[in-house]
């Protein structure tokens, strides 16, 4: 694995997702405030949209288009992919301690 959990890293769908400062930033550019959207993931109301938009704000290297990647986490299920949000999330609200 390539994922390095102790830096919120984690692997899905083939690729490498690292919450850092920028990655985050820039989801909450598109998403709006990210304690929201820990909030609504937490009331069970995120959207499938926003966890694809999150999580393909957090690959790391070259992001693949975003259509694939959602077709990705389709293909791998939300078995796999809930983890790895739950992850991003936890590293959102570490960066809010």
């Amino acid at each position: 694995s390539m994922a390095n959990a102790l830096r919120g890293e984690a692997e899905v769908a083939g690729h490498l997702v690292r919450p850092t400062f920028s990655a985050l930033v820039a989801a909450e550019g598109a998403l709006g405030p990210l304690f929201a959207l820990v909030e609504r993931a937490a009331e069970g109301r995120l959207t499938l949209a926003e966890t694809v938009a999150l999580l393909w704000h957090c690959v790391a290297g070259e992001k693949p288009e975003r259509e694939a990647f959602a077709e990705a986490l389709v293909t791998v299920g939300l078995a796999a992919v809930t983890p790895v949000l739950r992850a991003v999330l936890v590293q959102v609200l570490k960066g809010r301690a």
